[in-house]
């Protein structure tokens, strides 16, 4: 067989997309980054029409070229809360102006092959806005993400995402140093609020696309 593993991967995401959809989430599958912000963009965000948008932490809106898409997009109002350039009290209330806007787009850290999402916050305001808040979340998932179960999720999560996020964002952490969660006190932590998403309620409010590539941490 020619294109064994693209075959593979297709058949895992159609697998993990009938999983989803059982469990209320509607469920998109690209191919690539660049096919993923073309299915927001023209198929998703036209059918919704959202007049404000957010989102949360997700490396994946960068590298998708959705951040800088949805910037320029006109009749929308963008609640950026990526912006570097405001002040601290300005960006908290950004991200609280965010829970109530129409479309909130984010990661995930996890996707377990039983439908659930599975995410740990340092703020929160990512993780709250997926339970409640916005009318509609879209959380882009590279293929990366995909794991057995909920046991799988959390180690993923602890010993491989926070470490390394904590890296990227220069946090002064244990886990900087030795790869893994300390289970640390340190001021920078990063690990304080799980979610476990196991339905999407209502029917079709998180959107998931599943993208056919990593992505992301």
């Amino acid at each position: 067989m020619e294109k064994f593993a693209e075959n593979y991967w297709r058949l895992r995401l159609k697998d993990l997309k009938e999983t989803l959809e059982a469990n209320n989430f509607a469920v998109f599958i690209a191919e690539n980054r660049e096919e993923a912000k073309k299915i927001v963009l023209e198929e998703m965000l036209p059918k919704l029409d959202p007049k404000t948008i957010s989102w949360g932490g997700s490396l994946t809106l960068v590298e998708s070229g959705l951040y800088g898409a949805l910037q320029n997009r006109s009749g929308l109002e963008v609640i950026d809360t990526f912006d570097k350039t405001i002040a601290a009290d300005e960006m908290v209330e950004r991200r609280r102006k965010a829970l109530l806007a129409d479309v909130f787009i984010t990661g995930t850290n996890a996707v377990t092959e039983t439908g659930n999402l599975v995410n740990l916050d340092m703020i929160g305001n990512r993780v709250a806005a997926i339970t409640f808040g916005p009318k509609n979340v879209i959380v882009l998932v590279g293929r990366n993400k995909i794991v057995p179960d909920l046991e799988e999720a959390m180690l993923r999560i602890k010993n491989y995402t926070a470490p390394t996020n904590a890296m990227r964002l220069d946090k002064k952490t244990p886990c900087v140093k030795t790869s893994y969660c300390e289970e640390c006190k340190s001021p920078d932590r990063i690990c304080n609020s799980w979610t476990i998403t196991e339905k999407s309620f209502p029917k079709g409010r998180i959107k998931v696309l599943l993208i056919n590539e990593a992505c992301g941490i």
